[in-house]
């Protein structure tokens, strides 16, 4: 067995000891049985693990290079782009792109990843690759696929196929960009398609939505409607859905009395979409987020999302999630001193939830020992300083740690 001790335990501060046994949480709290190994944390706080609930694996690094930028930055740019040069993608590149930013996430703490992994293609390249990988890489990171056409599920010929191939291969949700295709009714129509294919293969689905600035995109309410009739809501995510932060407010208050009902979990992307929307603004400039605060508020599961690593879409981006979450909370207004006391769950909990791994998520006795020490005393501390993490625990054995950094600076005057 071993035992953690001088703990600071997110959600739970009452307790400040861990007992892991068989890889498994035995118990949490105060003054535990001894254990073979003691391992002090002195006063560090201690959370699960991060969670990425939408990410690119296939398109990392697919943006680095002369000739290779997204010149007006915007996304269906960023769409031409990257099908003018994925023609020559191997299984090979999309491995060793993964690779890459699973390294990169793991490194900052994540161990729970969704990421979408484009479908139209004729040969499944991305999808057969990260099969693969997710098998190979299933004890250090948990990955979800999303069987996603990105450029359309009508748009591009024979999508709808692929999408049923892929999702017989085992990809685990049904994926869409309903604003991408040629009118409104295509639109609807390849939502409907979506939702009865993810049914019959038993997958979430998670669709990008209306990530626009138009206040008229209604693809939301549409997908809100098609997953409520089947009572499919808590297994459908509807991610970035920016338009609905341009909405009118009396529309937008009709339409959280239904996402209440329908239990409809969402998706932002702090970064990626402050960056990509609002281009045709002058000012005021709309800065792509969805209503976070409104719909937390509801009840809705709210997460937040690293989207892109230095692709078409993204110049930046290293798997961060303490970036992700600072960029959020500011641009949510998400910062009052009790909304920062919860602010992790948006890249914690609700990412387990929204991803259906809850089941064997959270420092709870039973779960697997996964989580994270992070180099501060609570969550107040650890989203003030943007606090490193120190160490990340995987089934109970440490995937890394690392020393704190000693960065304060002397002041000689106070010496003498």
């Amino acid at each position: 067995m071993k035992k953690f001790i001088n703990a600071s335990i997110y959600g739970v501060p009452e307790s400040s000891e861990i007992l892991i046994e068989n890889d498994r949480f035995k118990a949490i709290g105060h003054h535990l049985p001894d254990a073979d190994e003691v391992i002090d944390l002195e006063g560090r706080f201690v959370l699960p693990p991060y969670v990425d609930p939408h990410l690119h694996l296939d398109y990392i690094f697919s943006g680095l290079g002369e000739g290779n930028a997204n010149v007006s930055g915007t996304l269906f740019e960023g769409i031409q782009r990257w099908s003018d040069n994925k023609k020559s993608l191997t299984e090979e590149m999309v491995r060793e792109r993964a690779i890459k930013g699973i390294q990169k996430e793991l490194s900052k703490g994540v161990q729970y990843i969704r990421t979408h992994v484009d479908i139209t293609d004729p040969h499944l390249t991305g999808m057969k690759a990260l099969v693969k990988l997710r098998e190979e890489l299933k004890d250090i990171v948990t990955l979800q696929l999303v069987a996603f056409p990105q450029e359309g599920f009508f748009r591009y010929e024979g999508a709808e196929d692929l999408m049923d191939r892929a999702l017989e291969m085992g990809a685990d949700v049904a994926g869409g960009i309903p604003h991408f295709e040629i009118s409104y009714e295509q639109g609807v129509e390849s939502l409907k398609r979506i939702v009865d294919m993810a049914i019959k293969y038993n997958a979430m689905i998670d669709i990008h939505c209306d990530e626009n600035d138009d206040p008229n995109s209604r693809f939301l309410e549409v997908l809100n409607a098609l997953v409520m009739e089947k009572n499919y809501g808590p297994y459908t995510t509807a991610s970035h859905t920016c338009s609905f932060g341009s909405v009118e407010n009396s529309y937008a208050n009709k339409m959280l009395g239904l996402f209440r009902e329908s239990q409809i979990n969402f998706i932002s992307c702090p970064t990626e979409n402050a960056h990509l929307q609002g281009r045709g603004d002058t000012y005021p400039k709309r800065r792509g987020l969805t209503r976070v605060k409104e719909l937390l508020n509801n009840g809705n599961h709210v997460a937040f999302a690293q989207d892109s690593i230095a692709d078409y879409w993204y110049p930046l981006g290293n798997g961060n999630m303490m970036n992700i979450l600072d960029n959020g909370i500011h641009l949510a207004h998400y910062t009052h001193i009790d909304e920062l006391h919860k602010a992790f769950d948006l890249i914690t909990y609700h990412g387990a939830n929204i991803m259906r791994v809850h089941d064997d998520y959270g420092i709870e006795a039973g779960k697997p020992a996964n989580f994270i020490v992070l180099d501060a005393r609570d969550s107040y501390e650890a989203i003030r300083e943007r606090a490193e993490v120190l160490a990340s625990v995987r089934n109970g054995d440490y995937l890394f740690k690392r020393e704190p950094r000693k960065n304060e600076v002397e002041i000689d005057f106070l010496k003498q």
